[in-house]
């Protein structure tokens, strides 16, 4: 690995002429050496693909802190959110700390950088109406809206990530018992209950158009939800997807799969569920993530209390 490293490195690292192949460099570090998921390497490629943007020919090595400062002002000035600003400074330490270990930089100037304090955002809930409603939008004359009703249920009834649902297999759906194995973060594997209304959508899908579709992908058919072609079914268009039908149930949300992944969370603390269960079955790490929830419901309070109470 080392002798590979020395054949690619340039005697003074430039922007321009250098950025593909320090890209595929760092790729390739981040995937043999790191052993991170590819969604993370990708996520890691993109952020540094903005880097290069913003350098436009500068020199990286001698690069002082407050001219790398200049670099979160311009993702800014691009209307980034905060969260996504902040990923982006941490992408570039990664990046500035592994040219380091290529003795291509003596000094890591990226390390000294402050990541963006996020303020506190609620995310988008839906009610349960809205929901209602969603879940009921795939429908003849939609292409394969069997295949999508239940793409709707399991991400509302599990509060899994699209990613997640995107890589489920058959065999991850157990419908007699009535739960689901999610593969996370890490490949780490969580069981999660299903509702009655979720597994009949489901069934009905794997009765009527997985057959069908699995015709389109021979072999390439392993997967739970099963593009057009009978391919996996993708996240991007999964996304896609989410939004024709926020359109065609009237929503006014701008929604996401995570709107979903939100609203599962949400309505589940506001029946009754314990913080650590509602942790355990969306793979949080760290219940700091979960708590989130408790201030969306919070919020919901409020406005109940503010419409309602005659001294609001």
């Amino acid at each position: 690995m080392a002798q590979n490293r020395k054949e690619i490195r340039p005697r003074r690292l430039a922007a321009a002429e250098d950025a593909a192949r320090w890209r595929e460099a760092f790729v390739r570090y981040l995937r043999s050496e790191c052993h991170l998921a590819e969604n993370s390497v990708a996520a890691y490629e993109r952020d540094l693909g903005h880097f290069f943007d913003w350098l436009r020919g500068r020199r990286i090595a001698g690069m002082t802190v407050s001219e790398l400062a200049d670099y979160p002002a311009w993702l800014t000035a691009r209307e980034m959110a905060p969260a996504s600003i902040s990923r982006h400074v941490v992408s570039l330490k990664v990046f500035f700390r592994y040219l380091q270990l290529e003795n291509v930089l003596t000094d890591n100037q990226a390390e000294l950088l402050g990541t963006q304090k996020l303020w506190q955002r609620v995310p988008t809930v839906l009610s349960h109406s809205e929901i209602d409603t969603l879940l009921a939008a795939p429908r003849p004359p939609r292409p394969w809206w069997r295949r999508d009703r239940a793409m709707l249920e399991l991400l509302y009834a599990t509060g899994c990530r699209v990613s997640e649902l995107s890589i489920m297999r058959p065999r991850d759906v157990h419908l007699a018992e009535r739960f689901c194995l999610c593969h996370g973060k890490g490949d780490k594997q969580r069981m999660v209950p299903l509702g009655a209304k979720a597994v009949a959508a489901v069934e009905e899908y794997l009765a009527h158009e997985r057959p069908k579709l699995v015709e389109r992908g021979g072999a390439n058919s392993q997967f739970l939800l099963l593009s057009s072609r009978g391919g996996r079914l993708r996240r991007e268009r999964i996304w896609e997807l989410i939004k024709v039908y926020a359109k065609l149930s009237g929503c006014s949300m701008e929604l996401s799969p995570h709107s979903m992944r939100h609203s599962f969370a949400t309505h589940l603390l506001a029946g009754g569920a314990d913080l650590r269960q509602v942790q355990e079955m969306l793979g949080h790490a760290s219940i700091a993530t979960t708590q989130i929830y408790t201030h969306v419901d919070h919020s919901r309070l409020k406005k109940v209390h503010d419409a309602f109470h005659p001294r609001a």
